[in-house]
């Protein structure tokens, strides 16, 4: 399946349907169901200690699965998270950029299935780990 999406599309749709979220996240590669994603951690994503909070790791866990999607489907604002499971295994580093390395399970007419690794910024083994499924629209006859 070819890709519908480049990074760049993908950042300009997600500055422009999610504005809430405008500058946190970076699109780093993407390739046929597989993309890499940086959460740029600022003092808004962090937890006492100075560390990333899980709640902005769930948000890099979610975006880059949603963005994934994107990827081979094309934009479409309208897609939701109906499951996420996720694992918190090792404190990240303070401060430091988080990186979301995502690949796509499975993706159907109504669901996408993606496995996502985090990683701080210089540490080799992953922060967390999730599996989300997105609930892919219905493409309208026209």
């Amino acid at each position: 399946m070819d890709i519908k999406m480049t990074a760049a599309d993908m950042g300009a749709f997600l500055d422009k349907a999610f504005e809430q979220v405008k500058g946190d996240f970076t699109i780093e590669d993407v390739a046929p169901n597989t993309l890499t994603v940086r959460l740029n951690v600022q003092d808004k994503h962090l937890r006492p200690g100075g560390t990333v909070s899980g709640p902005s790791m769930f948000a890099l866990a979610d975006v880059s699965a949603y963005l994934v999607t994107m990827a081979m489907i094309g934009p479409e604002a309208l897609a939701v998270t109906t499951n996420c499971s996720i694992d918190f295994m090792r404190k990240p580093a303070a401060g430091i950029d988080l990186i979301a390395k995502v690949r796509l399970l499975k993706l159907g007419r109504q669901l996408s299935v993606s496995d996502v690794l985090i990683y701080s910024e210089g540490m080799e083994a992953p922060v967390a780990r999730a599996t989300l499924t997105y609930a892919i629209p219905p493409i309208k006859s026209t």
